[in-house]
């Protein structure tokens, strides 16, 4: 392992040529710097960087495993809760305080595709985290006793949290409506999926060895040099495995398919109805579609300014319902995407406000709707794409997908020029293809009073 002191002293060393360097030319990048990623290929495993000037890295380990590819409930949250445990080289304490002593911050999650494991830190600690990142993935024990005392606790307190919270719950049933299988697994485990006869320490050390395997994985940066990166991914990789091994299930590569169709739970919690359409793939896959976001900004709902309703399109049909919370957003990945409108509040108010949600939608769709609105939303979904993808969290796993699903990384650019592109047409025909096709929707509270999908006037 490489010393913590040489780590320290080489760190000073650049940290003070980086301080001289910085005045003479911080200034200028930052105005013209690019937030383009730069890729490449280290010991076989896929890489890409954007040196964004700064003492800081941030550095993230993506795996395609997330819940769409997992084989059985849980394993997804099983691999994230695992990261930073025992490896048979460190034991979980000496990993946590090691980062203490480096200032650092670890973290990992897990989404409907992707499970990542990342870490902040100073950017001369690049060799200490990218030798601890190939231990973590190669070497972690998977003991019985963590799983039993430390990773059950925490995956029952996520499944507890999303079931407390109707609006979650209704957006992971309206994609089980959606998907069925695949993107329609829900993100935690029900609470009646009985875990213990799925998951177990030596099934999910297995799937490990699957879910980490080259093929399968990247290795995505902030704030690094791409040179150096690839030399230590080059060094610290090599024990990864090629592909998954025969006897164990990979993650698989079925396309999605979109089904619809309409679920209802009865809830004490809270009330909410979610309606979902098909949406746009990646920019970085084959099925990406910009007027689908430009739509999703169009109706919008949730203000963009503190203390007012705003004034989308959603926004103004939500004043009729003083106290029902409405917000579209679109959810995206790899091959599909899905459109959700939400809407939240007292099961009347949510009654009242769904009609007018399909009401505006239908004047969408006639072309009902001013030049100036579609121009207004044309800019809005470009500034929300850029901001997302210019935020690190979201931009590494966009990256990371990319560079597992097809070899091509989020360039924020490419983004920008599609989106721009958008015509008034494309809208207005992208709201009539939405309606004409079969919607998702997911009612969860009183279902008494909650309308039908086909109540609204949707094909269900």
């Amino acid at each position: 392992m490489i010393s913590r002191v040489k780590i320290a002293r080489s760190g000073q060393r650049s940290l003070q040529w980086q301080a001289r360097k910085c005045n003479q030319r911080c200034l200028a990048t930052a105005a013209s710097g690019s937030f383009q990623y730069e890729t490449g290929d280290a010991a076989g495993v896929k890489v890409a960087s954007r040196n964004i000037p700064g003492p800081v890295t941030h550095l993230a380990i993506v795996a395609k495993a997330g819940t769409r590819y997992e084989p059985l409930p849980g394993f997804s949250e099983g691999l994230q809760q695992f990261a930073f445990k025992n490896t048979w080289r460190r034991s979980a304490l000496r990993i946590t305080r090691e980062a203490e002593l480096l200032g650092a911050e670890l973290g990992s999650y897990h989404s409907r595709e992707n499970l990542v494991i990342s870490a902040k830190f100073l950017r001369d600690d690049l060799p200490y985290f990218a030798e601890l990142f190939g231990e973590i993935i190669t070497q972690t024990k998977y003991s019985a006793h963590e799983l039993h005392e430390q990773v059950d606790p925490q995956m029952q307190h996520s499944r507890k949290v999303m079931l407390n919270k109707s609006s979650d719950f209704a957006i992971n049933s309206a994609h089980g409506v959606a998907y069925h299988t695949g993107l329609g697994n829900p993100l935690y485990p029900a609470s009646s999926v009985p875990m213990a006869k799925y998951l177990d320490p030596d099934r999910l050390k297995a799937y490990s060895r699957a879910a980490y395997a080259k093929d399968n994985i990247s290795v995505v940066a902030n704030g690094a040099n791409q040179a150096e990166l690839l030399k230590w991914v080059g060094d610290f990789y090599t024990e990864v495995p090629d592909e998954a091994p025969p006897e164990v299930p990979t993650p698989g590569t079925t396309p999605t398919k979109y089904y619809g169709g309409e679920e209802r739970v009865a809830h004490d919690s809270g009330n909410t109805i979610v309606i979902a359409f098909p949406g746009s793939g990646s920019v970085t896959g084959g099925s990406y579609k910009p007027e689908s976001q430009v739509l999703t900004a169009l109706l919008g709902g949730k203000s963009n300014i503190k203390w007012t309703p705003g004034f989308s399109l959603l926004a103004r049909a939500a004043e009729a319902s003083p106290g029902a919370h409405v917000s579209t957003e679109h959810h995206t990945y790899s091959d599909a995407g899905l459109l959700t409108i939400a809407v939240s509040g007292s099961a009347q108010q949510v009654r009242n406000a769904s009609f007018e949600v399909v009401k505006t939608l239908k004047k969408v769709a006639a072309g009902e709707i001013s030049k100036e609105e579609i121009k207004k939303a044309v800019a809005t979904a470009k500034f929300k794409a850029l901001e997302s993808g210019q935020n690190i969290n979201t931009g590494i796993e966009l990256t990371g997908a990319g560079l597992i699903q097809g070899g091509k990384a989020f360039q924020l650019d490419d983004l920008a020029k599609s989106i721009d592109g958008v015509t008034e047409d494309q809208v207005k025909k992208a709201a009539k293809s939405l309606l004409d096709g079969k919607a998702s929707v997911s009612a969860v509270g009183d279902l008494y009073v909650l309308p039908w999908g086909e109540e609204l006037g949707l094909h269900v």
